[in-house]
């Protein structure tokens, strides 16, 4: 017998959705998974037979085939555990089978039934809503930045247990109550542009910077207060639209760096260490991912110690730097990201810097 439940899959920051097809049949037990998954996803087997067994459920003893469709693209993560479960317990006559297609449902599943939290939710929910879906299930752990979207109803569940009795129709689950002032707080930061004291032509050329939307290079020996200055020119940027939270909400989603915080409200600023590689820069992977020019997308890129950056990382801030996204292309495709940021970079001065009068004057009058 065959079931069909929705979930989703990234693609760069966006979500396309899948297809899960699990057929139960007569045969030798046997259980494959197809539609080019990764790792992850074959290794669903044990933890849904582990979890069907702890939460009191039997594993099918038949031959089961999985099918992740479109079948041409590569699937990754754990997420679809918790389809292929709910299509087995469907087999299973747990719960009645049409519900199935009423929400799209992404979740790992622990040994113990449990649902722990995953990335890209964000977007999957806003495809969800664009497919047309009643509702999305998803762990407890990933409300917030679901209930960013609104408009659909947001399900947010603890284990697998709870996700049966919500198709069987128990009314004491309800959907997420979050309203978007709760989730739309306030920007915060640590540090504050008005602690600094002094360094008026710095703190007047940083604020020029910041009105324009302008890059800028500081130069000035150890001790200056370049690092320190960077830090806080965030804090005198300019708040961030509503369009522009859900983008950079979406991007850290995407890259599982979003924390049990609603909207990221607060300019970004990264700060990569002059070591990083190119493809941790401007995002790779066999299925791309996020870089640092995009994790600063619409904040601040700070590349301190400028020099020792290598070569041919530097040159890969061109397109960032001019069109405001990058195109990160692999054998299998090719993802665009957005990188619209304010690039601060920081050098000590070369040895002919150092002997300039003005550079003198102002080292004296330190």
């Amino acid at each position: 017998m065959l079931y069909k439940i929705a979930s989703s899959a990234l693609l760069g920051i966006e979500a396309y959705e899948v297809e899960v097809e699990v057929d139960v049949s007569l045969g030798l037990p046997n259980y494959i998974t197809v539609g080019l998954p990764d790792a992850a996803v074959r290794e669903s087997k044990e933890r849904v037979r582990a979890a069907l067994k702890n939460c009191g459920y039997e594993f099918p003893s038949r031959k089961i085939t999985i099918n992740l469709a479109p079948a041409d693209r590569r699937k990754e993560g754990s997420a679809f555990d918790l389809p292929i479960c709910l299509g087995l317990l469907a087999y299973l006559g747990i719960f009645p089978g049409e519900r199935l297609r009423d929400y799209l449902f992404l979740g790992e599943i622990a040994l113990d039934g449990r649902l722990k939290p995953g990335r890209g939710i964000l977007s999957a929910t806003l495809l969800a809503k664009k497919r047309g879906f009643s509702g999305v299930v998803i762990p407890q752990e990933n409300e917030k930045e679901a209930a960013l979207v609104d408009g659909i109803r947001i399900f947010n569940l603890k284990n697998l247990v709870e996700v049966v009795e919500l198709l069987n129709g128990n009314e004491t689950i309800t959907p997420s109550q979050y309203s978007l002032e709760e989730l739309f707080q306030p920007p915060r930061y640590d540090v504050d542009f008005r602690e600094v004291k002094g360094q008026q032509q710095v703190k007047r050329a940083l604020e020029v910077a910041a009105a324009g939307g302008h890059n800028i290079l500081l130069i000035g020996p150890p001790g200056a207060g370049k690092t320190m200055l960077a830090k806080r020119l965030p804090t005198i940027l300019p708040a961030m639209s509503f369009d522009e939270m859900i983008e950079v909400t979406q991007i850290y989603s995407a890259s599982g760096l979003l924390k049990d915080v609603g909207a990221i409200t607060a300019r970004p600023f990264r700060s990569p260490h002059h070591t990083i590689s190119d493809a941790g820069l401007i995002g790779g992977c066999l299925i791309p991912r996020p870089g640092e020019v995009s994790l600063a997308h619409n904040g601040v890129l700070f590349l301190d110690e400028l020099p020792e950056f290598r070569h041919k990382v530097l040159e890969d801030l061109r397109q960032p730097v001019e069109e405001g996204r990058v195109t990160v292309s692999r054998s299998l495709m090719s993802i665009t990201f957005p990188s619209s940021f304010m690039l601060v970079a920081a050098m000590n001065p070369c040895a002919c810097v150092a002997q300039m009068p003005s550079f003198r004057r102002m080292r004296e009058d330190r």
